[in-house]
């Protein structure tokens, strides 16, 4: 069952990023080939329009297949006798869609669940919060200079910056205290602590449709954050490949998550499945945006230098670069699922 509920979120999820693709693809008069879910042969398929909608055999990825996308071609309504901002609009939408799609989907949580505050319950006894005179009550407002908005922006920062010295401001009756904490090891949880005490349990504050859309967008961001902070832990050697996990790991978690829930009610499994889809939707976006070669990130710097010089870089050049880059991407990804099959079985 966890296969089943995991291929249905990926699929989910690749759709809605190329649904964003076909969309701006269409809406600037690009002819689309092509708009597929699943990889490999076609199992079904039909034919509307000039395209052709199909389901592969393979369960994995996605693609809006666009006329002349690779290629020089002479067809009206290729994409490359379309202007370099509307090439860049296309490519564009697939990773905006998915940042869309983890803002509907928090929305429809937050609405359900309400939002954990960067309220303190208490702070530990010998500790820089303590001594800082923090209190019970008290709400974090901001962190080395980053806005909090929930209690696990606090745990986060705590997790990717261990070990620094920090500026903190704080509201305390509607007025404002900075101080500067240093973190202390403890020893018993093998990290640095601040000494907040406090919850990520979600509670509901309000109804107000406004304030929910604002805390959505906040939810949005703490998952990009986090991404962007992971992936830079990652470049500086903080963690290793090993550490991350691909299709096999996620595959295990969204199983664990399942029937976690399961056992609470299919209300619990929705709100735990569409959690799930907002990270991985919001990571889907953020790697998807890096600019290295076969992903969208990749391609909109080609577009970018080619809107600096005046003219198109050769098509040639750039389908090769973007090949050697999917040849790279595929053996991480290789690297990544071996390690996930070895801790499954480790």
């Amino acid at each position: 069952m966890k296969i089943v509920v995991a291929l249905i979120i990926f699929s989910i999820i690749i759709l809605f990023h190329e649904l964003g693709h076909f969309l701006l693809a269409k809406k600037n008069g690009i002819k689309v080939n092509e708009f597929c879910l699943g990889l490999g042969p076609t199992l079904v398929g039909f034919h509307k329009g000039e395209t052709f909608y199909s389901l592969k055999l393979l369960p994995f990825g996605g693609a809006c297949m666009m006329e002349g996308e690779d290629a020089d071609s002479s067809e009206s309504g290729a994409f490359g006798s379309k202007s370099v901002w509307a090439r860049f609009c296309v490519i564009a939408a697939g990773p905006a869609f998915n940042f869309l799609m983890a803002f509907l989907f928090s929305f429809i949580i937050i609405c359900c669940t309400g939002y954990d505050l960067p309220i303190l319950t208490d702070v530990s006894e010998g500790y820089a919060a303590e001594e800082a005179g923090l209190m019970p009550g008290d709400t974090i407002v901001k962190m080395g200079g980053k806005r909090i908005h929930f209690y696990r922006d606090i745990s986060a920062y705590g997790l990717y910056h261990a070990g620094e010295t920090v500026d903190v401001e704080y509201e305390r009756d509607g007025q404002r205290f900075e101080t500067t904490l240093v973190p202390k090891y403890d020893e018993e949880s093998g990290r640095y602590l601040y000494g907040f005490v406090g919850t990520a349990y979600r509670q509901k504050y309000t109804n107000n449709v406004f304030t929910m859309a604002k805390y959505s967008v906040y939810e949005v961001g703490y998952w990009i954050s986090s991404t962007i902070e992971s992936l830079r832990m990652l470049v500086s050697g903080l963690v290793s490949v090993n550490d991350f996990s691909g299709p096999v790991g996620i595959v295990n978690m969204v199983g664990d998550t399942y029937e976690e829930a399961a056992s609470q009610g299919a209300y619990y499994i929705l709100l735990d499945m569409l959690y799930i889809c907002v990270f991985l939707s919001a990571n889907l976006g953020v790697v998807n945006l890096l600019p290295l070669p076969a992903l969208d990130g990749g391609r909109l710097v080609f577009l970018l230098i080619e809107a600096i010089r005046g003219k198109k870089i050769d098509p040639d050049k750039e389908g090769l670069v973007h090949f050697i880059g999917l040849v790279l991407l595929l053996l991480l990804m290789a690297v990544v699922m071996f390690n996930d099959i070895r801790k499954l079985f480790g």
